[in-house]
């Protein structure tokens, strides 16, 4: 720290790196704040040319965290390009899998990144703020629920995935094995385990957060509110559906003012790059890219759970619906602008994905052995749409008639809350710091506006003509610079 500058480096508990500086003005006040993303991942570059059918392995290596996401959405790009349609058996062991992920994935982040500023506590020392501070405060035997819960969902991505960190299962037009009876027994107990997994974080965050007039004025108070466009995929009745569906957007009145199949996104999406950051930033283009503000008039949206609860009119399954209208109650319905309410929103997806676990596990369908359609079409384009943990994730490939890939385009979660995620931690900084008085629980809070949408910098970070920007800078005997040499 220096009189007029703040530099959090390296920001915590999120995939990637990133850094977060904050500027002051001569009274000690916040100016700016920035959320910058300095590394940087070529991965729209360097698949061109590779084999189609490749692509949902080599994009699953883009993430060690939500490689089963980009895993599916590729694999659906690519039923895209060949132009087949994956029989019914084949859909749901993929969806079966993505929601063993989704379930591993969400109690990753409540009690291993973000959950700790609430369980611990934000303000706690650093070295606590951790998964071995929340097992100290919630005791040993809660902690080897998480770890066990994990452990079993895992076991469901690697069994049908063939690798649990990278999977390699998904083919064009299907999927590379099938589920035998003895399997289904098993995933059946972690459907069931997974359940009572999810009511018991809801639990814990009813007693720990809600129950917590600290904790609750976090939540629901401005400090990290903003006022945004949301996106997120539905399913006919407009309920959340994290695998297949259109993608409806509503206003920050919660008016819906698109719903688009995924194949057209581009007429409803485009990306803005600032010139401090590899993450590229997207908006409306109904709206227009009017800088990072708030409002009806700000092209600005955001996705992940609290976007696709306020999108959705309901959940599909009967415990995260009772869930969902609770937290919409407690918190004066919809849509809800605060931004920690994500944390809540996730919870409650742990419930949906589990209860969906449950119920594919149980289809006698996943047995059936027609688990691929074989392609015969000439290949071309494909669109694959996916709702990650961490918001919607666009794969977009074009091939030649070989089948070789000529164009990548990725818009990841994270680019797509890239924008919001940047106005909160300004607005955060700007609300916690004031007259240059700070400390390690303020600048973490200020750490806290981000953490929230549980951002993955590694998949967020692509240059738009796909090269690395570069800058030299030429400096005399006496460390003066004397020329800056730049390529963007």
């Amino acid at each position: 720290m220096t009189k007029n500058k703040i530099t959090i480096e390296p920001i915590t508990r999120l995939e990637g790196h990133g850094r977060i500086e904050i500027f002051l003005d001569e009274e000690g006040d916040v100016s700016r704040a920035f959320f910058q993303v300095p590394e940087f991942r070529g991965f729209e570059k360097f698949a061109e040319g590779r084999p189609a059918e490749e692509m949902p392995v080599i994009t699953s290596k883009i993430c060690g965290v939500c490689p089963t996401a980009h895993h599916m959405a590729s694999g659906k790009a690519v039923d895209g390009i060949f132009h087949v349609e994956p029989p019914p058996p084949a859909k749901k062991i993929r969806e079966l899998m993505y929601s063993a992920f989704l379930v591993e994935d969400h109690a990753l982040h409540f009690f291993f990144l973000g959950g700790p500023d609430f369980i611990v506590g934000s303000d706690a020392p650093a070295a606590e703020r951790n998964i071995l501070g929340v097992i100290k405060k919630v005791g040993m035997e809660i902690g080897k629920e998480v770890i066990n819960i994990r452990k079993q969902c895992r076991h469901i991505i690697s069994t049908l995935g063939g690798k649990v960190i990278h999977p390699v299962s998904n083919l064009p037009g299907g999927v590379s094995r099938g589920v035998s009876r003895e399997e289904q027994k098993e995933f059946i107990e972690t459907g069931k385990a997974s359940v009572r997994f999810a009511e018991f974080s809801l639990k814990i965050f009813d007693d720990i957060v809600l129950k917590n007039g600290k904790h609750l004025d976090l939540v629901s108070g401005d400090t990290y509110r903003h006022e945004t466009y949301y996106m997120g995929m539905v399913d006919e009745k407009n309920r959340v559906n994290f695998y297949d569906g259109n993608i409806r957007v509503i206003d920050p009145n919660g008016k819906e003012t698109a719903r688009f199949a995924p194949v057209d996104y581009l007429g409803h999406i485009a990306e803005h790059v600032e010139p401090w950051s590899y993450m590229k930033f997207a908006y409306l283009k109904n709206v227009g890219w009017h800088g990072f503000k708030d409002g009806p008039q700000s092209g600005v949206y955001r996705v992940g759970p609290l976007a696709r609860l306020n999108v959705a009119e309901g959940m599909a399954t009967p415990k995260a619906e009772s869930e969902y209208e609770r937290m919409f109650e407690m918190l004066g319905g919809k849509p809800v602008h605060n931004t920690l309410a994500y944390h809540w929103a996730r919870l409650i997806e742990l419930q949906y994905a589990a209860e969906r676990l449950l119920e594919l596990a149980r289809d006698d369908e996943i047995l059936d052995p027609n688990i691929r359609s074989m392609p015969t079409a000439t290949p071309s384009e494909g669109v694959g749409v996916v709702e990650a943990p961490r918001g919607t994730l666009i794969h977009h490939y074009l091939a030649d008639e070989k089948g070789l890939i000529k164009k990548v385009n990725l818009i990841v979660a994270t680019t797509n809350n890239a924008a919001a995620i940047c106005m909160s931690v300004e607005s955060a900084a700007k609300k916690l710091i004031n007259k240059g008085k700070v400390s390690d629980g303020i600048l973490n809070m200020v750490e806290m506006a981000f953490r929230a949408y549980d951002p993955c910098l590694a998949c967020a970070t692509h240059s738009v003509p796909g090269r690395m920007p570069l800058m030299i800078r030429i400096c005399n005997h006496m460390n003066e610079t004397v020329q800056v040499i730049k390529r963007d």
